[in-house]
């Protein structure tokens, strides 16, 4: 990760939160004990499972993962964690669904699964925590939103930049307020590098591994090597590439942080420009953007060469003629045309949360956003009312990433009615809104 400063040069400071009351978040306790099932146990799947355990006492009733090995090794770190929790394990999770009818179900598959996951755990009767981005076509999004509103489920999204508590004090302060003036730009990117540019040779498909089940609806690749842990976010065959996985959920923040629907207009440009050994088929370089009216959010990402400014690699800049406000999930800096400059850290929990010190591949800075995501989540179901990234929100911000992918693929802007579910004027575009599933499975968009 590329080290941040912790201070401003010149005349600058920095202040902790206030303003925000967390007793609420804090005291809250779900007048049940919970019947829940995790699909998908690598990496994230278990850290949002993790922090929802934080949160709540939970009767984890099942988990499900087509590698048997990293499902056993999920089970012994949850056994280890939480020695009374017995789940049982599943290789299909539709067993799982079937056998356990959980009440709440935390998907964290790769992306390419969102959707069916999604849809058949609302059938089921349970609501979800989904993981970004909700689908790998904009008509999945919509199949998932229709199926949560038809059977009246509650469906979180995990783009948690919504319950991050120093971005909702920089909401709070500098665009509630009206301190930055009127605002009319905004710039998001992302300068990592962590486009996977490998080129393994194919192998042999080890027997803990059912890979056909993994590939499930999305295209048979060659098997080279397990797909865990991000191999699988290097081909457009799983995935919405860097702006599906990086793009979202900046651009989710702005349209939360400035009550944006959907945009007007989609275009973007880029490709494979400089990172081409590799097998990867994600673009290494895009710009796209997203009009709204008298505003635009421009995204930008290379995974090669220097970042725009080092203190944030990853980030969103929100540009009014009183001032700006640069935000990341690390901190954020509000920079006055007159006056002077405010920097405020990310909340972290260490105290609280002990273990989070020693949970291997923790994103430490994130994990509070989580748990209040969690938390969010839970009282939406109690209080029978939208969360605060509600499916439709998380549909609209990856749609709109998937579109932009398709911009830059058709070489032309694109604009999305989300009434009649068609690109205006642009029976190609139409068309690519849906995928070719792989038999035996069908599409859930009739």
């Amino acid at each position: 990760m590329i080290h941040r400063r912790n201070f401003i040069k010149g005349t600058a400071a920095t202040i902790a939160l206030a303003g925000l009351n967390y007793s609420a978040l804090a005291s809250f306790a779900p007048p049940k004990k919970y019947r829940v099932g995790l699909i998908g146990t690598g990496w994230y799947g278990k850290s949002d499972l993790f922090r929802l355990m934080q949160v709540a006492d939970i009767d984890l009733v099942g988990l499900s993962d087509p590698d048997s090995k990293q499902l056993k090794e999920a089970e012994e770190l949850i056994r280890k964690r939480h020695p009374k929790a017995k789940p049982s394990l599943y290789k299909d999770y539709r067993e799982m669904l079937q056998k356990q009818k959980p009440e709440i179900v935390v998907i964290g598959s790769p992306d390419h699964w969102h959707a069916l996951m999604a849809i058949h755990s609302i059938e089921s009767g349970a609501h979800v925590y989904l993981q970004k981005p909700i689908s790998v076509d904009v008509l999945e999004g919509e199949a998932i939103l229709a199926s949560a509103r038809k059977h009246n489920r509650i469906v979180q999204v995990g783009t948690q930049r919504r319950s991050t508590p120093h971005l909702i004090d920089a909401k709070k302060k500098y665009i509630e307020t009206g301190a930055l003036g009127k605002i009319s730009h905004v710039e998001m990117c992302c300068y990592y590098h962590m486009r996977n540019n490998s080129n393994p040779p194919l192998q042999e498909i080890p027997a803990n591994l059912d890979y056909d089940l993994w590939t499930g609806p999305a295209p048979l690749r060659p098997y080279d090597g397990l797909p865990h842990r991000g191999w699988w976010r290097a081909f457009m065959e799983y995935g919405n590439g860097i702006l599906g996985d990086m793009c979202i959920h900046m651009l989710d923040q702005a349209r939360w942080m400035l009550d944006l629907g959907w945009p007007k207009k989609i275009s973007s440009t880029g490709g494979i420009l400089v990172n081409k050994s590799g097998k990867s088929n994600i673009s290494d370089t895009q710009v796209a953007s997203f009009e709204f009216d008298n505003l635009n959010c421009i995204w930008q990402h290379r995974t090669w060469g220097t970042a725009t400014d080092p203190d944030y690699p990853w980030g969103l800049m929100i540009y009014g003629d009183k001032g700006t406000l640069k935000m990341s999930p690390y901190q954020y800096d509000y920079i006055p045309l007159k006056g002077e400059k405010v920097r405020v850290q990310a909340v972290y929990e260490r105290e609280k949360y002990p273990e989070d010190v020693t949970e291997d591949s923790i994103e430490i800075h994130a994990a509070p956003a989580t748990r209040a995501h969690m938390i969010d989540f839970l009282q939406s179901i109690e209080n029978k009312r939208k969360p605060v990234a509600d499916i439709e929100e998380g549909h609209i911000s990856t749609a709109s990433c998937i579109l932009a992918n398709m911009s830059m693929q058709l070489q032309r802007p694109l604009q999305y009615d989300p009434v009649k579910k068609i690109v205006i004027n642009d029976p190609e575009a139409t068309a690519m809104l849906k995928r070719n599933y792989r038999a035996p499975y069908k599409h859930p968009w009739a």
